[in-house]
């Protein structure tokens, strides 16, 4: 039996915030709850004022507009445009309240859920988790980042937040305003959190994730060791954007104990992680650790693709193991392993061209042509380079003559390399023709003179270095010192 007395003095308040809110009766023992038959955002501004964490004020003044909460001032009889709407709550059960929380920003049907979650915080009950969470998550996805970060400020001010709520916030934040703001919001947190304790797997995981989209590998790396101190285990995804950033940054040995750790605990990488490892480690010349990780690819199930033997030719042709380069790309030849491509191709004909195997070379060109691969200017240069390896100056030409049969424009490289492999076959004719043909160009008529003064041709050098002044070519240090040595002092 309630006590009439207290009732009594209540009444004239209880009269008044009906009046207000619609939606209070002494007499009735369920929830009172905002209408739920309104349209979940209908009237709803999106910079409307949510109630401060405070006191319920009422004005005993019957002549006011205003009932307020706090700072927040709600207006008599204008329905919920701009102004937040609180209720006096009959129940007080935190569960049933909370449930309803839910089912509410679940519908989307955000006025309600935020007066009935600003009412229990006003009087005292708080909402569970779950209703808080379910709240941001309603909010966030109706574009109300504002109303949302005031919830997360609740939550956090009551010490209640999972990494499911901090990882909505921060994806929030990341979508609306960027990484970097996403960022210094974390980092904010790292200061104010206890880590271990409040962060998951989940929210180092929503970082790395975020920052991996703007390719901010040292912020990926920084939040990896963290996760690692805090004893975290990132997702499949996770672990191999790291693996992606970490190579990309050259930091192979952090990319290998990422790999290691997702073998470690039963995550399996995928291809482009494995081919990601291999080609880093190639770069740091780590031949041996690469092809140990081809062999756990194979393990693992991950067919090989160009991508892979490309890297594993680089590692090698790194290592100046040219004849292991040849050996491997005849070894994917025969078994047809994956389709090759240019960039198989060129590795494979650098190590020709190191080795000055012209013949070899010749055939991957002519294999290339045949595949109707489209056949660019640098693997005409290498076929050449090998040539001119070889003291084989007649070859170089025809390659060029190829080439320039095939629609496929000389650059200065290949002019050097022509230049260079004549002059060592005394083909002096055939230099003043390619000088003829090519665009003015200093680098050519200072190789085309050195050459000449080598082999003892001073008087075709002095012919080409005068030229090369009257056309307005500056010569460089080594070509000025022999023409000094030659040429009379006027």
């Amino acid at each position: 039996m309630q006590d009439l007395s207290m009732v009594s003095k209540l009444q004239p308040k209880l009269t008044q915030m009906e009046t207000v809110t619609g939606s209070t009766r002494i007499d009735k023992p369920n929830l009172a709850i905002p209408g739920e038959e309104e349209e979940p955002n209908a009237s709803f501004s999106h910079t409307r004022n949510l109630p401060p964490w405070g006191e319920v004020v009422i004005d005993e003044n019957q002549d006011s507009k205003y009932v307020n909460v706090g700072a927040l001032a709600i207006s008599k009889g204008k329905g919920i445009t701009e102004e937040q709407r609180v209720h006096l709550l009959e129940e007080m059960d935190e569960e049933l309240l909370s449930n309803r929380v839910v089912v509410l920003s679940r519908n989307n049907k955000i006025r309600s859920a935020l007066e009935i979650f600003w009412s229990m915080e006003l009087l005292g009950v708080c909402p569970n988790v779950q209703a808080c969470n379910s709240l941001i998550a309603c909010l966030l996805r109706n574009g109300l980042l504002d109303e949302g970060l005031k919830v997360f400020g609740f939550v956090r001010k009551r010490k209640i937040a999972t990494g499911h709520t901090f990882s909505l916030v921060l994806k929030a934040v990341a979508n609306a305003q960027g990484c970097e703001s996403s960022l210094k919001m974390f980092m904010e947190l790292e200061g104010e959190c206890d880590t271990k304790k409040d962060f998951d797997a989940v929210v180092y995981n929503t970082m790395i994730s975020i920052c991996g989209k703007v390719k901010n590998w040292v912020e990926i790396e920084r939040i990896w060791r963290s996760m690692k101190a805090n004893e975290c285990t990132g997702t499949q995804d996770t672990m191999q954007a790291i693996i992606g950033g970490c190579t990309k940054e050259g930091k192979w040995d952090t990319a290998v104990s990422v790999f290691q750790k997702m073998l470690k605990v039963g995550i399996k990488p995928n291809l482009i992680a494995c081919n990601a490892v291999i080609n880093s480690l190639g770069k740091a010349g780590e031949v041996k650790l690469a092809f140990q990780t081809y062999d756990i690819m194979e393990s693992l199930g991950h067919t090989p693709d160009a991508y892979t033997f490309n890297a594993l030719l680089s590692t090698l042709y790194k290592a100046n193991r040219h004849d292991d380069v040849l050996q491997l790309f005849e070894n994917v030849q025969k078994k047809q392993a994956c389709q090759l491509n240019t960039h198989l191709y060129n590795t494979v004909l650098m190590s020709c061209s190191k080795l000055g195997l012209w013949n070899r070379a010749l055939q991957i060109l002519w294999h290339m042509e045949a595949s109707e691969l489209s056949v660019l200017t640098a693997s005409y240069n290498l076929v050449i380079s090998a040539c001119e390896v070889a003291h084989k100056p007649e070859i170089a030409l025809q390659v060029y003559d190829r080439m320039v049969h095939q629609k496929c424009n000389p650059d200065t490289f290949t002019y050097l390399s022509l230049i260079r492999s004549c002059i060592w076959g005394s083909l002096w004719d055939e230099v003043e023709e390619i000088l003829h043909y090519a665009e003015p160009d200093v680098s050519l008529y200072n190789a085309a003179i050195q050459g000449m003064c080598l082999r003892g041709k001073v008087g075709p050098a002095k012919k080409l270095y005068i030229r090369m002044r009257e056309i307005g070519l500056q010569p460089d240090g080594k070509t000025w010192a022999l023409m000094l040595q030659n040429l009379p002092r006027d």
